[in-house]
């Protein structure tokens, strides 16, 4: 097997390949309001939000919530996620990103930390399962980092096909996939679309991009330079 067919992408879901900002920022706010805190912009969310994600209310708060508040918290904003995200769709692009790296003969995977029960559903419902070779979503409780997640997700890619850490990019929209690419020796480009702002990306130092096609191309020239 050749480089270019030897490459693997982790695609990150939420803010990547599923533009759910307008979700996140509606849920966010829902949640803020159980704590009496004045609702924020996506501008402002995007440059603050953090992982885990206690750090990010505690940046708001000036303080880490209580497990109670956390409790309260996170339970809101996932409610209020379900119902805001059937507004949703993918990344313009997105679909047919992932069917040409497939027909490429190139392989791909979804490591999200969105809840796995959720992820699998939705996945399907867009029609793209098909293109992956694993669609992982979190497990157990919400609002850690997705390095262990990610330490799981190559071991069970390296059982079923042989994937190789040093050939895999991490794509995602958080400083914590780039965090969750190193962890495992894999690479990281970040899309400055979603979650974080571009200056706050800019400062990880790994590739950032304004566009789900341009992160393609650069996971493409990482893995060649490998």
């Amino acid at each position: 097997m050749g480089k270019s067919e030897a490459a693997h992408i982790v695609w990150d879901w939420n803010g990547t390949l599923f533009h759910d900002n307008d979700a996140i920022i509606g849920a966010t706010n829902a949640a803020f309001a159980e704590l009496g805190l004045e609702p924020i912009t996506l501008e402002q969310y995007r440059a603050l939000y953090c992982v885990p994600v206690p750090k990010f209310y505690e940046r708001l708060l000036g303080r880490l919530p209580s497990a109670a508040e956390w409790e309260v918290m996170d339970g809101t904003f996932h409610r209020h996620y379900a119902e805001h995200r059937v507004r949703c769709g993918l990344t313009e692009g997105a679909v047919e990103l992932l069917a040409g790296w497939r027909s490429a003969g190139r392989s791909q995977s979804i490591l999200s930390m969105y809840g796995h029960e959720e992820l699998v559903p939705l996945v399907r419902e867009f029609g793209i399962e098909s293109h992956f070779v694993r669609v992982d979503g979190r497990t157990g409780p919400s609002g850690g980092s997705k390095a262990e997640h990610m330490v799981r997700h190559l071991a069970a890619l390296a059982g079923a096909g042989g994937v190789d850490p040093v050939r895999t990019v991490v794509i995602g929209d958080a400083a914590d996939d780039a965090v969750a690419a190193g962890h495992v020796g894999a690479r990281a480009v970040l899309y400055a679309g979603g979650s974080h702002s571009r200056k706050s990306l800019e400062a990880v130092g790994v590739p950032v991009v304004d566009t789900l096609g341009e992160a393609v191309a650069e996971a493409q020239r990482l893995v060649m330079a490998a």
